[in-house]
């Protein structure tokens, strides 16, 4: 082997292991927190800050995770949740969908100036639209009260199925409809499924055509089952973030039957101190399903994402 081939096999060589402890570096940095987290859930109170910390506890308390569920009201915040999460991703995996396939694959007046003017939507911060939207909202009930329910105001009464289960109100503040109307609708997912949709070869479509399928079924038969990559990137996105998503729950619920687990898990913190062991198994508990659908979806998920950023 010649001096140079020595010397190129060197440098990768070392290139090779400067990469390896920088990616196992991160990874340590990034796992760190979530092992001291399982570590809390299985302590007693009294053994959470002690020094040197105990990283293996001594007892172990499984019955942390008992108490997380029997202290709060954990079922019906974890069905709340769930509730809103799938809702909320179907809903915006289907209008993204929809809205992507038009600007990717219709002609019509002003279809680049409106995906732009989308787009720009981005730039605005949800915290700036948080109020307004805030107001609209807790208006929608007195608005429609007069229009259709003057004298018995249905709108703004509260609703409750099996007798004693209540699911809060028809429409506005303190209702499903709050929690997942805002969500329903994303300039980022329009964006990214357009840009896969532009990739997708139009001979398909055109041999779709040529069978009589109408435009709809081209979006339904032959554009989504080609999409699932960046179908399940969005599906992961949306779900993670409707999942964790706690101010504007806790802005638009004001019943406890309506708290998502987000919200619900502030209960363990007070102004003085904090259940630190309830605290950290309420969190195990709720990290379960995004950890499933990385799972599930992770055969998909960088392929979504590098195929949605590259085409178009």
């Amino acid at each position: 082997m010649s001096q140079f081939d020595q010397n190129h096999s060197f440098r990768r060589i070392m290139k090779n292991l400067f990469t390896y402890l920088f990616l196992t570096t991160l990874g340590v940095t990034m796992i760190f927190p979530f092992i001291w987290m399982i570590s809390t859930s299985l302590k007693v109170p009294g053994d959470v800050f002690t020094y040197p910390p105990e990283w293996i506890p001594n007892p172990v308390e499984f019955a942390n995770y008992v108490k997380a569920f029997t202290v709060l009201p954990f079922t019906r915040g974890y069905i709340n949740t769930l509730f809103v999460a799938i809702v909320t991703t179907f809903g915006q995996v289907l209008t993204c969908s929809l809205a992507a396939f038009a600007f990717a694959r219709l002609s019509f007046p002003f279809r680049d100036k409106l995906f732009f003017g989308y787009l720009a939507t981005m730039m605005i911060p949800g915290d700036v639209t948080m109020i307004p939207v805030f107001i609209l909202l807790k208006r929608i009930p007195e608005y429609l009260n007069h229009l259709f329910s003057p004298v018995n105001h249905w709108w703004s009464h509260d609703i409750f199925i099996m007798g004693d289960i209540f699911i809060g109100k028809p429409i506005g503040i303190d209702s499903y409809f709050a929690l997942i109307a805002p969500g329903l609708f994303t300039a980022y997912g329009t964006f990214m499924l357009r840009q896969f949709f532009l990739g997708l070869p139009k001979d398909l479509e055109d041999a779709a055509k040529i069978d009589g399928c109408s435009l709809f079924g081209i979006y339904r038969r032959v554009i989504l089952p080609l999409s699932k990559p960046a179908l399940a990137t969005l599906i992961t996105f949306t779900f993670m973030g409707s999942w964790k998503n706690f101010i504007w729950p806790l802005i638009v619920t004001n019943s406890s039957e309506l708290q998502v687990l987000p919200v619900m898990l502030q209960s363990f913190q007070g102004s003085y101190s904090t259940d630190w062991t309830l605290l950290m198994a309420g969190n195990i508990i709720m990290l379960l399903p995004i950890v499933l659908l990385f799972i599930f979806n992770q055969r998909f998920f960088v392929e979504g994402i590098q195929l949605g950023a590259i085409k178009g």
